[in-house]
């Protein structure tokens, strides 16, 4: 696949803004979208090794990793289509290329998705009081965190499939013979899979010790259960960093030979500084983790950790498209549309940023009342605010939509 057939295959009506603006919420949004898998599968396995725990600190904290996982599923998928939409802007030649040579696959995920979401449910459904009861049901957990796991490895896939134009046609007709079905998934790599993975471990671990300052605000504070907490949360997190480590180090000496200029680049040692900064927050803070906001500096961290890899990784796609095959994203046609970019940027940073102040307020204030929550008169007008603010963007959308329609 030669440069100019590439750039042929680009959208001809160009992007609406900068393609460096694709590019930068691209990695913001992955990095936000990782975080919600991590404690999504972290929160989830917490929950499968606590719910059947005779401890009944374990099973207290299984029937909180639920809920936690439970929400962390929701937004994960929600966050999910954003980094995927942004690819699909600028690198529209080679995602939807790896889509068709693997569209049975494609469509597979979706199901495989919805699946593992119902299966997560019908454990919820089953286990009402897990600290109390025990668990009930643990086959369905299983099955659930097995399908998201299918659905992140398809994913990981056909991201790693659009780096390789030189295979396309060997792998859409393999010795000559045309095989339009798209049954297969052609390229992966398991321990690039398996490092993001094991970054469950500490993320979730920087995800408990922020939990675990939730807790300690209460009026109510159980201190054996907090106690318990912060060992745990320090081994999944020095434990989970190691094995992270690890696989990283064995990802980066897998390269195929025209990304191996990576492995010792500037670029993969700070992602690997970032990481290890994060996993010794915990041991520089100390006791200052009980005192104030020190107890989510953690997690503070290692969400900019996650923001620096997904920065890696872009850097990494980026180079090999430009220097193995020529194709240089930020050269795409601009055709500059103001309003859609405006848009986005009110919708992700005033409605967005509106709505979710309220939904942390309420969920925090709630976490902090002995009994029946009731929001104050200035939590209730954010809320109102939120609902406004939705309504208003609603009606403005198709407002313009029939504007344009009319002309």
């Amino acid at each position: 696949m030669n440069t100019d057939m590439l750039y042929a295959l680009r959208d001809p009506a160009g992007v609406p803004s900068h393609p460096l603006v694709f590019l930068i919420l691209g990695v913001i949004t992955f990095a936000l979208h990782m975080a919600a898998v991590q404690v999504m599968l972290g929160a989830g396995a917490l929950t499968l090794r606590g719910a059947f725990s005779a401890h009944a600190h374990w099973r207290r904290l299984a029937a909180a990793m639920l809920t936690t996982s439970k929400i962390a599923v929701s937004v994960a998928v929600v966050i999910g289509v954003a980094p995927l939409l942004f690819v699909q802007v600028v690198y529209d030649p080679f995602w939807y290329t790896s889509n068709v040579l693997s569209a049975w696959w494609v469509i597979g995920f979706i199901f495989l998705l919805i699946a593992g979401y119902i299966a997560l449910y019908v454990f919820y459904w089953k286990n009402h009081d897990i600290a109390a009861d025990g668990g009930k049901g643990g086959l369905w957990l299983v099955a659930s965190l097995a399908m998201l796991l299918g659905v992140g490895f398809i994913v990981h896939s056909l991201t790693n499939q659009m780096l390789f134009p030189e295979q396309w046609m060997a792998w859409y007709a393999p010795g000559g013979v045309v095989q339009p079905n798209g049954q297969a998934l052609h390229y992966w790599n398991l321990p690039r899979f398996g490092f993001f993975i094991a970054l469950s471990a500490p993320v979730t671990g920087a995800w408990l010790y922020a939990y675990r300052r939730y807790l300690q605000a209460s009026s109510h504070v159980d201190a054996s259960f907090i106690t318990w907490l912060a060992p745990l949360a320090q081994k999944l997190m020095l434990v989970g960093g190691v094995v992270a480590v690890l696989l990283g180090a064995w990802w980066m000496a897998t390269l195929p030979e025209k990304m191996a200029w990576f492995a010792l680049s500037p670029w993969s040692l700070v992602a690997l500084l970032a990481l290890l900064a994060t996993v010794s927050v915990p041991l520089l803070l100390g006791k200052r983790m009980d005192q104030g906001l020190w107890g989510y500096v953690t997690f503070a961290v290692g969400a900019v950790a996650l923001i620096v890899v997904g920065a890696m990784r872009e850097v990494l796609r980026y180079v090999t498209l430009l220097g193995s095959h020529g194709y240089d994203a930020l050269d795409y046609r601009i055709n500059m549309d103001w309003y859609s970019t405006g848009l986005f940027f009110s919708t992700f940073g005033v409605l967005g940023g509106v709505t979710l102040a309220y939904l942390i307020t309420v969920a925090w204030q709630a976490g902090q009342t002995e009994g029946t929550y009731t929001p104050s008169p200035a939590v209730n007008r954010l809320g109102s605010m939120a609902i406004g603010l939705l309504v208003l963007w609603t009606v403005s959308y198709f407002l313009v939509g029939f504007y344009v329609w009319a002309r």
